[in-house]
């Protein structure tokens, strides 16, 4: 799971030299901002650029309105009452599509860039399992501990562009909400 940010993209890079992998990525479009398709573009090419031996960009707005949003909305499904699960809802269709193309390409393992600190990892990690018990699933942000400023200095001296390097956290957006 890739969105170019930096975290992933260390993470790309960090695959390659740890397990000595190839690595395909996959990047959803479920609304988030990067409206400009052309964002899109760049994150493809940076992935390329990083070693990515397929790059996988797939247009999910419709699904995702289609079959998760719109059942949230009939459910009244909110986080202790008041907040939509915009991105917990996301992950799940995110993680389904991972799925679907590491069965394409043949992988052994999935990874995604969650930091540990949230439930990202755990919704990610159980549609995986559910969909896919064979797939390994590789953690790598949790598993090698590195702070934001670790991170930089790994991208910087392994030539990882990083737009926003001096944002102190990140956000999630998608059709349905921001967090």
């Amino acid at each position: 799971m890739y969105s170019g940010g930096l975290d992933t993209s260390c993470m790309l890079k960090w695959i390659q030299e740890y397990y000595n992998a190839e690595v395909v990525t996959f990047t959803a479009n479920i609304g988030q901002e990067m409206v400009d398709q052309n964002k899109f573009k760049f994150i493809e090419e940076k992935a390329r650029k990083a070693g990515a031996v397929a790059v996988y960009t797939l247009d999910l707005r419709e699904e995702f309105i289609n079959d998760y949003i719109i059942p949230v909305i009939k459910a009244n499904a909110l986080y202790q009452g008041v907040y939509p699960l915009s991105t917990a809802v996301g992950r799940y269709l995110i993680a389904k599509h991972v799925v679907e193309i590491a069965k394409k390409e043949n992988c052994d393992a999935v990874a995604h860039g969650s930091t540990g600190k949230g439930n990202d990892q755990v919704r990610l990690d159980i549609t995986v399992k559910a969909l896919a018990p064979e797939l390994k699933i590789l953690r790598p942000i949790i598993e090698w501990g590195m702070g934001r400023d670790e991170e930089l200095k790994y991208a910087q001296k392994h030539g990882i562009p990083i737009l926003n390097a001096n944002k102190t956290y990140s956000t999630d957006e998608n059709l349905w909400g921001r967090s």
